[in-house]
């Protein structure tokens, strides 16, 4: 604890060579994504995916995890929160790459992406943060192999019942749980990747779950929305440290931003 306390204090000129030499980027297999975030997802960074329900969280998530466990070395570590894990799906965005001359046949390549891939159940809370602390001290110790990714779908459901009553207990777990991440990500290099439900706002307006306080914690915040009358959908930033945050209409409409995620984002069952 005295450690995190008194860590030393970057110049710019320090953050600049450590985002330059350290903060490289992680493609997630998602093509239009990758190009929306100009080369995909930062190392050392907290991506947050918001969308409602059957927009396609879950389905860029499993796209990530096989692309990343298949093209990078290292590890993709997936905490599971709602048994929408799918190795069938891993399987079925594997067939839709070329194979390597150099590999064996699919079935090989399946074993050692799923080998890749350490998914684990967590079903509140509580077993997030003894699964976080535990990662914390193994990375420390080299005891677990390099991680590239860590996948949490969804972090909105394991944070939102503790928030129910309004009392600072359910607060405070939300913000340790933000901060080990953000330690996670930055001491490690680690790409971070976790998912978020929308709520009603104002107007009847759809906005983010979770509340002010988290909206700081992420370093990315994407919105996934379904396309009108199409089972693709649309992804768009709302915030990021690099890019400009803009909606989806002023995207399509200044930047040509907003691109059908129709390679990773369609709707499909959960086997």
């Amino acid at each position: 604890m005295k450690e995190r306390q008194h860590r030393p204090l970057l110049n710019g000129i320090e953050l600049l060579k450590d985002a330059r030499q350290n903060k490289c980027k992680v493609s997630t297999g998602c093509e239009r994504i990758d190009a929306l975030l100009e080369g995909g997802l930062c190392e050392g960074h907290v991506t947050e995916l918001v969308g409602p329900s059957s927009s396609g969280k879950t389905q860029v998530c499993l796209k990530s995890a096989s692309h990343v466990a298949r093209n990078y070395s290292g590890t993709v570590m997936y905490f599971d929160s709602g048994n929408s894990f799918s190795a069938k799906r891993i399987s079925h965005f594997l067939k839709q790459q070329p194979l390597d001359p150099s590999n064996a046949e699919g079935d090989k390549v399946l074993q050692q992406v799923m080998n890749r891939i350490v998914c684990h159940s967590v079903y509140n809370i509580f077993t997030l943060l003894d699964m976080l602390s535990k990662l914390i001290i193994d990375l420390k110790s080299q005891i677990q192999r390099q991680v590239r990714m860590l996948i949490i779908d969804s972090l909105s459901s394991l944070i939102a019942p503790v928030l129910g009553g309004g009392g600072p207990h359910g607060h405070a777990l939300m913000v340790t749980t933000g901060f080990l991440l953000k330690e996670i990500a930055h001491e490690h290099n680690i790409s971070i990747l976790v998912t978020n439900h929308t709520v009603a706002g104002e107007g009847g307006s759809s906005k983010p779950a979770l509340g002010e306080s988290w909206k700081s914690i992420p370093h990315v915040r994407l919105l996934l929305s379904p396309h009108d009358a199409t089972s693709n959908s649309c992804v768009s930033i709302l915030k990021h440290p690099f890019l400009a945050s803009t909606s989806c209409h002023s995207q399509c409409r200044d930047r040509q931003a907003l691109y059908e995620a129709s390679s990773c984002s369609e709707s499909h069952p959960t086997y």
